[in-house]
C-alpha cells in the first residue's frame, strides 16, 4: 500500500522536530556540563597554570599561597649575587637587600586567569589546557645593591698612568704608560636587574662589564722630548721659617712632572691645587694687599714665580699673570707672578709644536725649575732684564706719642717705596736677534708709612744737700789754766 504524500510530509516534519529536539536536548545538557564543570573550578586555579616554574593547577588560593610562600619566600633570603672580575668575585647575600615577592598579587593573577571569560571559553581553559604563566614580581631595597656596585668600582677602577719620563744625570728615559680600567656600572645595573627576579634554585652569577681605558699622553707622544730648553732657581732656605719651607715643597712636587702637549694650557691653581691644612699646607708669611700677614700656604708665591721665569726663559708666553702688591724679595722687579687660589692664576700655554716636561726640584733651600722639549730648540735663546725707570717715595706721617720716651721712635705701619718697572725679553736664534719686546710693564705702588715718635719728658729727681754733723764739745784740759779769762763786755 502506497503512502500518500501528506503523509509522508508528516513524517519528515516529526523526523526534524525530534532531530531538533535532540540537539537542544544535548545542547542543554552539554550547556549544564560545562557549567557544573566551570563551577567545580571557580575556586581553583585552571590547569596548566603556573607561578613561576610552580604548577598550581586545581589549587586554591590558599593552597596556591602556602605552595609559593614555603617555596618563594623562604627561598629568596638564601640567594646570593656574585659579581665576578677577573682579580676577584664579589658577594652580596639577598637577605641584605630585604627581598620580598608579591605573592599576593601573583596569586591573584593565577587564580582570576580565565575566571572573566564566558562558559565555553571557560571550559575550553579546563578540558584543552595549556600552559600560562605568572611571574613573581621582586620587591627589595635597591640601597645595598648600589652601594655594593659602587664599593666594586672603587676597588676595580684603574686610572691609566700616562706616559712620563725619567731624568738622571742628563739622560731622559721615556717611561711607557699603562691603561686603565673602569666598571660600566649602568650596564651592571642593567644586567641585575634582569636576573634578579630569576630562579630561586641558583644564584645570580654576572660578569663585571670592564672597559679599557688608554691613557692621555702616550710614550710615543713625548718621545721628541730629549732636551732641557729652559731653567731658573731661587734660594729660601735662609729666608723661610719650616712652615714656609712645607709650603714650597708640596707645591712644587704637584707641578714636578707636568707634561703639555702643544695646545695645552699650565693653570697653577688647577695643578698644585687649593691650599688647605687637610693638604697638608701650614700658616706663614703672606702678602695681603700692602701689608705682610699670615695665611695657608704662604711661600708658594715663590714656586710661582720661579716657575714663571723658567717658561719665560723657554720663549713660552703667560696666559695670565700678576704681580705682588708690594715686592718680592726672591726675583727682581716686574720678574714675579703671585696665586690666589680661586682669585689669581698663573697660567701659560704651549705654544711650542712640541710637548714640554717640567722638572721641580725644592731640596736644599733652593726652588728649581727645567723645562725640556725638542733638541730643535736648542739654538734659542731668551733673557730677561729689568729696568726700573722710575722710583715713587712712601708718604711717612709721623705721630706723636706721649707714652714713648722723647727722642724713640716706632713703627706703627711699615711704609715701602714704589717702583715703576718695565721687563725686556730679548729672544736670539743661532747668536741672531730674534726679538726684542716688553712683555711687563708693572708699578708696585708705594705704602704709605706711620712712625709713632716719643714726647715723653724724662722724669726729673730733686737733688737733697748732704747732711752737717753735730758739733763735738770740746774735752777738758788735764792741767786747768792758770791764767784767768777777760771779763765779756
Amino acid at each position: 500500500m502506497v503512502k500518500s504524500n501528506d503523509s509522508m510530509k508528516k513524517n519528515n516534519i516529526l523526523s526534524k522536530v525530534l532531530i531538533g529536539a535532540a540537539v537542544i536536548v544535548g545542547m542543554i545538557i552539554f550547556t549544564i556540563y560545562q557549567y557544573n564543570t566551570a563551577k567545580a573550578w571557580s575556586n581553583r586555579i585552571y590547569p596548566g597554570v603556573k607561578i613561576e616554574n610552580q604548577d598550581l593547577s586545581g589549587k586554591t588560593k590558599g593552597e596556591a599561597k602556602s605552595i609559593i610562600e614555603k617555596k618563594y619566600k623562604v627561598g629568596i633570603i638564601k640567594k646570593k649575587l656574585n659579581i665576578k672580575t677577573d682579580a676577584r668575585n664579589y658577594t652580596l647575600d639577598f637577605s641584605k637587600i630585604n627581598p620580598k615577592y608579591d605573592i599576593d598579587g601573583a596569586i591573584n593573577q593565577a587564580f582570576n586567569y580565565g575566571k572573566d571569560r564566558n562558559l565555553l571559553k571557560k571550559y575550553q581553559l579546563i578540558k584543552l589546557s595549556s600552559t600560562k604563566k605568572f611571574d613573581l614580581k621582586l620587591v627589595y631595597d635597591d640601597k645595598p645593591v648600589n652601594e655594593f656596585i659602587d664599593s666594586i668600582e672603587k676597588e676595580v677602577n684603574k686610572a691609566p698612568v700616562d706616559a712620563t719620563l725619567n731624568i738622571s744625570q742628563g739622560n731622559i728615559k721615556v717611561v711607557p704608560e699603562k691603561k686603565g680600567e673602569t666598571l660600566q656600572k649602568d650596564k651592571l645595573k642593567k644586567e641585575l636587574s634582569s636576573k634578579i627576579n630569576g630562579e630561586i634554585d641558583h644564584d645570580i652569577d654576572i660578569k663585571a662589564p670592564m672597559q679599557a681605558v688608554n691613557a692621555k699622553i702616550t710614550g710615543d707622544k713625548i718621545s721628541s722630548i730629549n732636551y732641557k730648553i729652559g731653567e731658573f732657581s731661587t734660594e729660601y732656605g735662609s729666608i723661610s721659617s719650616p712652615e714656609r719651607e712645607n709650603n714650597i715643597v708640596l707645591a712644587t712636587k704637584s707641578i714636578n712632572g707636568k707634561i703639555l702637549m702643544p695646545g695645552d694650557i699650565f693653570s697653577f691653581n688647577d695643578i698644585v691645587g687649593e691650599r688647605t691644612a687637610e693638604r697638608g699646607y701650614e700658616a706663614a708669611p703672606i702678602i695681603v694687599g700692602d701689608k705682610v700677614d699670615s695665611g695657608l700656604g704662604g711661600g708658594i708665591c715663590q714656586v710661582s714665580s720661579t716657575l714663571y721665569n723658567a717658561v719665560i726663559r723657554a720663549n713660552i708666553k703667560s696666559v695670565e699673570r700678576t704681580h705682588h702688591s708690594l715686592p718680592s724679595h726672591y726675583v727682581k722687579l716686574g720678574m714675579d707672578a703671585t696665586v690666589d687660589y680661586g682669585n689669581l692664576d698663573y697660567k701659560f700655554k704651549n705654544t711650542l709644536k712640541y710637548p714640554i716636561y717640567i722638572e721641580g726640584d725644592a731640596s736644599g733651600g733652593v726652588v728649581l725649575f727645567n723645562v725640556y722639549s725638542n733638541n730643535s730648540l736648542a739654538g734659542t735663546v731668551t733673557e730677561l732684564s729689568s729696568n726700573v725707570y722710575q722710583t715713587v717715595e712712601p708718604n711717612i706721617k709721623y705721630q706723636d706719642d706721649a707714652t714713648l720716651p722723647e727722642g724713640k721712635t716706632e713703627v706703627e705701619k711699615p711704609f715701602s717705596t714704589g717702583y715703576k718697572v718695565k721687563v725686556t725679553k730679548t729672544t736670539t736664534q743661532d747668536g741672531k736677534l730674534i726679538s726684542r719686546e716688553t712683555i711687563t710693564d708693572d708699578y708696585y705702588e708705594p705704602v704709605e708709612g706711620i712712625i709713632k715718635r716719643g714726647i715723653k719728658k724724662p722724669e726729673t729727681t730733686p737733688v737733697i744737700p748732704p747732711a752737717v754733723p753735730a758739733a763735738t764739745p770740746p774735752t777738758p784740759s788735764a792741767q786747768p789754766s792758770t791764767t784767768p779769762s777777760a771779763p765779756k763786755n
